[in-house]
C-alpha cells in the first residue's frame, strides 16, 4: 500500500462518535474550549519569552514581532477552525494530515507534535520554576541553586565570552544538578489530567480568570510608568550577527515568541471531548487566538516602555521590569503569583494535548496499543498521560529553556504549514463535506498561512535545522521499524 494513502473522513467521524467506557468523555462546551486556548497561550509569551525576545533579538520592536506572528497564526487559526469542524477527532494536525496527505506525512507531523506538546510543557515548566524561585526569594526563602537550574545551558556565538557560563558555542555545563521545581509542576499537572478532563477544565478556568485579571492589572499600572525614551531606537542596529537586533532580529524574535501563540491548536486535540465539536471548536480556536494576540501586543509594548530592553533577558522579565520602581514593589509579588498561575495552566493544556494525539495514533496502529487505553473510571488516556508526563519532567529538569523553546516552535510551524495545505486538499477531494466553519477566501488565506509559517521555520531557526533534521530522521526510523508494519489502514488494504 502507498505511503500516501489517506484515511477516510467517514471512518474518522465514526471514531469520533464512539461512546462507552473506552471512549473519551464529552464534557467541554464553547467557554471551556476558549479558556483552554487562553490557558495555553497566555503564559510563557508574556511572563518569559517576551523579555528574552526583546533583550536578545528585537529590542523595543518586539511588539512588531508579535504582530508578525499574530498574522501568521491568524491564517493558521482559520485553517485549524475549518479542519476541526470537518474532522472532529482528537489527533489535531496528525489526523488532518492523515485525511488529506497520507500516512507518512501524518506520522511526521504526529512526531513533530511531540516537540510542540511534551517539549512545550517542559519549556514552560522551566519558566514556572524561575518565577517560583523569584517569588520565594521575595518572601525570604532561598532554594539551593543546584536544585533550581538545568545542568546544561545553550549558548549562541554572540553569547560566548559575553554571558556567564558560556565558554563555547552549543551546550555548556552549568554545575547544577536538576531543575527540581520544573519537575514538580509537570508531575502535578499530569496527575490532575489523569484524574479527568472535566476536573482539569475547572482548574484551568479558575487559573485563566486569575491570570487575565493580573495581566490587565500589569497593563493598567505599566501605562502610568512608561518612559518613551525606552522605545528609542525602535529597531536597534544589528551587531553583526544575524538575528541580534536590526530587522533580522525582529524576524528572529518572531520565531522565538511564536512559541507563545501555539496554544490555540491545543484546543483541537480536545475535539472528542467537546459536546458539539462542529460548532464549538472554531469558537474555541479563533476566540482564544484573538483575545491573546491583542494582550500580547499591548503587554510587549508596555514592558519595553517601562524599562530598557537590555535588562529583560531574565527568567522573569515582567518582574524585572518593575524592579526599578520602589513604589511598585507590591506589584512584583502579584506578577509572580500571576506568572506561576498562568504558566501552570499552559503546562496543563500542553500535557493534555500530547496523550490525545498518541491515543489517536495508537487507534491507527502507528503507536503501541497501550497509548490507546482509556481509564475505566476517569475516561482519560492515562497510560499516554503518564508517559508524556515522565518525558516532559525529564526534559524540564535537564535542558535549558532556549533549546526547548526553539525546537517546540519548529515542530509547531511544520504542523501549521501542513494544516493550511490540508484545507485546500480537502476542499478539492471532498467539496461535499459538511463543515461547521469555512475559511473565507480559502485559496488566499491557506497559501499565505502556509508560506508565512514555513518562512518563519526556514528563516528564524536556521541555526537549528540540524537538530530538527535529526529529530525527523529519528521519527522515520521509528515509523519504518514499528508503524509501517502495524498500520491498521495498511492492513485493511492489503
Amino acid at each position: 500500500m502507498s505511503l500516501w494513502a489517506t484515511k477516510s473522513i467517514t471512518a474518522l467521524r465514526a471514531e469520533a462518535d464512539e461512546t462507552g467506557e473506552h471512549s473519551l468523555q464529552r464534557a467541554l462546551g464553547p467557554l471551556n474550549l476558549v479558556t483552554l486556548g487562553i490557558g495555553a497561550i497566555i503564559g510563557a509569551g508574556i511572563f518569559v519569552l517576551t523579555g528574552q525576545a526583546a533583550a536578545l533579538h528585537a529590542g523595543p520592536a518586539v511588539w512588531i514581532s508579535m504582530i508578525l506572528v499574530g498574522i501568521a497564526c491568524a491564517f493558521a487559526g482559520l485553517c485549524y477552525a475549518e479542519m476541526a469542524s470537518a474532522v472532529p477527532v482528537a489527533g489535531s494536525a496528525y489526523t488532518y494530515a492523515y485525511a488529506t496527505m497520507g500516512e507518512l506525512i501524518a506520522w511526521i507531523i504526529g512526531w513533530d507534535l511531540v516537540l510542540e506538546y511534551a517539549a512545550g510543557a517542559a519549556t514552560v515548566g522551566v519558566g514556572w520554576s524561575g518565577h517560583l524561585v523569584s517569588l520565594l526569594q521575595q518572601l525570604g526563602i532561598v532554594l539551593p541553586p543546584h536544585l533550581t537550574n538545568a545542568p546544561t545551558q545553550w549558548c549562541t556565538e554572540a553569547q560566548v565570552g559575553m554571558m556567564a557560563g558560556c565558554a563555547h558555542y552549543g551546550l555548556n555545563l552549568t554545575g547544577s544538578t536538576v531543575n527540581l521545581p520544573a519537575v514538580f509542576i509537570v508531575a502535578l499537572m499530569s496527575t490532575i489530567l489523569v484524574i479527568g478532563i472535566k476536573e482539569s477544565a475547572r482548574v484551568n478556568n479558575l487559573i485563566v480568570i486569575l491570570k487575565v485579571a493580573i495581566v490587565l492589572l500589569i497593563v493598567g499600572v505599566g501605562l502610568a510608568h512608561i518612559n518613551p525614551s525606552n522605545w528609542t531606537p525602535l529597531v536597534p542596529p544589528n551587531d553583526g550577527h544575524w538575528g541580534t537586533y536590526g530587522w533580522s532580529g525582529v524576524l528572529r524574535a518572531a520565531g522565538l515568541v511564536f512559541f507563545a501563540y501555539i496554544g490555540f491548536d491545543a484546543v483541537s486535540t480536545a475535539a472528542q471531548e467537546a459536546k458539539n465539536p462542529q460548532r464549538d471548536m472554531p469558537i474555541g480556536i479563533l476566540g482564544s487566538l484573538v483575545v491573546c494576540t491583542i494582550l500580547y501586543i499591548i503587554v510587549s509594548a508596555v514592558l519595553t516602555g517601562i524599562t530598557p530592553y537590555t535588562l529583560l533577558g531574565t527568567a522573569h522579565p515582567v518582574s524585572t521590569a518593575v524592579e526599578g520602581y520602589p513604589s511598585l514593589r507590591w506589584l512584583r509579588i502579584v506578577i509572580e503569583v500571576g506568572a506561576i498561575a498562568g504558566l501552570s495552566s499552559v503546562i496543563l493544556v500542553m500535557l493534555m494535548g500530547q496523550p490525545r494525539i498518541f491515543y489517536t495514533m495508537a487507534k491507527d496502529g502507528l503507536m503501541p496499543p497501550a497509548f490507546g487505553r482509556v481509564h475505566p473510571k476517569f475516561q482519560t488516556p492515562y497510560f499516554g498521560q503518564i508517559v508524556c508526563g515522565v518525558i516532559a519532567a525529564i526534559l524540564a529538569g535537564l535542558l535549558p529553556i532556549n533549546v526547548l523553546g526553539d525546537l517546540v516552535s519548529m515542530g509547531t510551524l511544520l504542523a501549521f504549514t501542513t494544516v493550511c495545505i490540508g484545507v485546500l486538499v480537502l476542499r478539492r477531494t471532498r467539496p461535499d463535506l459538511v463543515r461547521g466553519f469555512r475559511v473565507p477566501a480559502a485559496p488566499v488565506v491557506c497559501v499565505l498561512g502556509a508560506i508565512s509559517c514555513f518562512a518563519l521555520f526556514a528563516v528564524a531557526f536556521k541555526d537549528n535545522w540540524l537538530w530538527m533534521s535529526c529529530w525527523i530522521v529519528a521519527g522515520l526510523v521509528v515509523y519504518f521499524l514499528y508503524g509501517y508494519r502495524r498500520s491498521k489502514l495498511r492492513g485493511a488494504r492489503r
